[in-house]
């Protein structure tokens, strides 16, 4: 399905404001949603001379395009949550919890681990979201963490730990934006100013340790304190259930994913590990998740944990346990489409980086902002990256500002990683709420302060580093700056 952009100028902003407004107003996404979508149909409709009429068959096609466009993540989806589903039927979660509690033994100690796993399970970051929220939340459920900790946890390990991982999809994403200038080389240089990832992490395991919560997390940790400790698992199955119920079929859905990142991009017929898993991660993801489902299968029904008919029935309840979130995402995608494929929203905002006279020594700081804006407005931080890499590229050429190309490519990752990170729009941050069962707005507003703040830090390391094209200096000012702005926040709190 083709669609021909229209470039509207200012007005390109609005659905994706509309959108954000009404679900920080609201609490209600979904309807948030499409009324954000429906006004970005009605611009481009009116644009182009269309109806009402036009904009509302326009809206459709558009969210049909995008089931097509995403239809290996919805399958993904379908079978992994039919995985959680399954291993928590089987007793496996509970079992897993139980063991586990015998280790982590304190609220540090599991922040810790989640945290750890978060980093380990860097391939993807949907892939990391879902992974992590169904190991861990048994564990920091028992421990009485906030759902809302927990998603902010698989969050800022997701998306951050992926865009400075040399192994991941994001990077071979990256690196054939700059394929012209160097590269995987060109991606390798940027993870030392990528200080937007670099610095969520520090605070993230900083937080694990010290407990120095603030704001609406620093409430949602202390209700979650006085509440009591509900296990989510109730099934009859759950006395049989043993640690490998869980263990087993995760880890085989793990190395399957990856073996079927690779072997969707040709890995087996001589292209590069790094390359292979970046051409098509979700059919990878896909064939992962069917392998976990047939492990459990094989592990269950021979040992009466469920009958072939409860199983059919766990993968119909899992399915149906996705639906929500999933709404989400088809709406989120498609109001994606709208502002990039219709109204121009990025070649608006991008076009305001080319035309803009400042310094050249400013320009990282400048491009951050930009790409952070445009990120959070379109909820995607590889929409974002993939329209400024290009114009980046091109201002470092022509302004002679060479030396600046680095850090300002930098820039423009970090920001975008930013805007997706706090973006009730971004397919990351729905689905870090989903593995988490976290209500998804309780999630951005927890997490929105926590990651402003790095971000504010980040502005001021961009300027550093513009001026003086030197990371470390930036990098350890800016942790500097953020240890002490969580002491001082933590005691105002």
């Amino acid at each position: 399905m083709e669609f021909t952009m229209i470039e509207t100028g200012w007005v390109s902003i609005l659905p994706p404001l509309i959108a954000i407004t009404l679900a920080l107003l609201t609490k209600e996404v979904y309807s948030s949603l499409f009324i954000g979508l429906f006004s970005g149909m009605l611009i481009y409709s009116f644009t182009g001379g269309g109806t009402v009429i036009t904009a509302v068959s326009t809206t459709f096609d558009m969210m049909c395009s995008k089931l097509a466009d995403n239809a290996y993540m919805i399958i993904f989806l379908a079978l992994l949550w039919s995985v959680v589903e399954m291993v928590s039927k089987s007793g496996g979660s509970e079992a897993y919890g139980r063991w586990a509690g015998k280790w982590l033994k304190t609220r540090r100690a599991a922040s810790f681990a989640t945290s750890l796993l978060g980093v380990l399970i860097f391939i993807d970051d949907g892939f990391n979201c879902l992974t992590v929220g169904t190991v861990m939340r048994p564990i920091t459920d028992r421990m009485r963490i906030s759902r809302e900790k927990l998603a902010y946890i698989i969050d800022a390990t997701a998306a951050p730990v992926c865009i400075i991982a040399p192994v991941s999809s994001w990077a071979v994403a990256v690196a054939s934006e700059v394929s012209e200038t160097g590269g995987f080389h060109i991606f390798l240089s940027t993870i030392p100013y990528n200080l937007y990832a670099l610095l969520t992490i520090v605070m993230v395991f900083f937080v694990c340790y010290t407990g120095k919560d603030f704001g609406p997390m620093k409430k949602a940790e202390e209700a979650a304190l006085k509440a009591e400790v509900q296990a989510e698992e109730t099934a009859a199955t759950a006395e049989k259930g043993r640690v490998i119920d869980l263990v087993l079929p995760i880890a085989v859905l793990i190395v399957c994913a990856i073996l079927g990142m690779a072997y969707v991009g040709g890995f087996f017929q001589g292209v590069s590990f790094s390359e292979a898993i970046g051409v098509n991660p979700t059919a990878g993801l896909t064939m992962g998740a069917f392998a976990g489902l047939f492990t459990a299968f094989l592990m269950y029904i021979p040992r009466g944990l469920m009958t072939p008919k409860e199983f059919v029935g766990n993968i119909v309840s899992g399915i149906g346990n996705i639906v929500p979130p999933m709404l989400i995402l088809i709406l989120s995608w498609s109001l994606g489409g709208v502002c990039r494929q219709l109204i121009g929203t990025g070649v608006f905002i991008s076009g305001f980086v080319e035309t803009a006279n400042l310094p050249l020594g400013f320009l990282p700081f400048l491009i951050f902002i930009v790409a952070a804006v445009m990120s959070f407005a379109m909820g995607s931080s590889w929409g974002t990256f993939g329209m400024l890499i290009p114009i980046v590229t091109m201002i470092c050429a022509s302004e002679g500002a060479g030396a600046l190309l680095i850090p300002t490519l930098s820039a423009t990752l970090a920001g975008s990683v930013y805007g997706d990170h706090c973006s009730p729009l971004s397919d990351t941050t729905i689905l870090a709420s989903t593995g988490a069962a976290c209500e998804h707005i309780r999630h951005v507003e927890t997490q929105l302060p926590y990651a402003t703040l790095v971000a504010v830090l980040c502005g001021a390391g961009y300027l550093i580093s513009g001026l003086t094209l030197n990371p470390w200096i930036a990098l350890a000012a800016c942790t500097a700056l953020l240890i002490a702005a969580l002491m001082v926040l933590n005691r105002k709190a």
